[in-house]
């Protein structure tokens, strides 16, 4: 996985300005937060528990990733990786953000927008439940491209 810099930079920046406690997976990402605490990576067992505490869960559009996050019924701010960024090879994490943004999820395209997205969003709607909407949609858009992919 290439690193993700446009994403964890913002974030810090806004950690240092949250009055709770912020933790990042930084990846291959070079640049060190400066107003968070970070691990580079970390067995799926042991994130778990930062999951499960949570507020709220700022990630690319991974579906594992936001997978994981229903699991523990943790709302969603998702930030796709781009291209045009250099972050992917295509725009996969697009086409997903814009299915999850259809089920109500909050996607974030211009990260100067990241805070308020983190701010406005509402940790008590049901629709962020494993079992709801955003996971079922999710796994249906995955199934498909899984199909997609075997006929090629």
């Amino acid at each position: 996985m290439r690193a993700f810099e446009r994403l964890v930079k913002e974030m810090d920046g806004i950690a240092g300005e949250l009055d709770e406690q912020v933790v990042m997976q930084l990846g291959s990402t070079d640049y060190e937060p400066k107003n968070c605490d970070y691990f580079r990576f970390m067995p799926r067992n042991d994130i778990e528990e930062f999951y499960a505490g949570a507020r709220v869960v700022v990630c690319h559009a991974g579906g594992g990733t936001i997978l994981t996050a229903l699991e523990h019924n943790k709302p969603l701010v998702l930030v796709p990786r781009m291209k045009r960024y250099g972050e992917v090879f295509d725009d996969h994490q697009l086409e997903i953000a814009r299915k999850m943004e259809a089920q109500g999820a909050a996607v974030v395209y211009d990260i100067s927008k990241l805070k308020s997205a983190i701010g406005n969003v509402n940790t008590g709607l049901s629709k962020f439940s494993a079992g709801g909407n955003l996971a079922g949609a999710l796994k249906e858009y995955l199934d498909q491209l899984e199909q997609q992919l075997r006929r090629v």
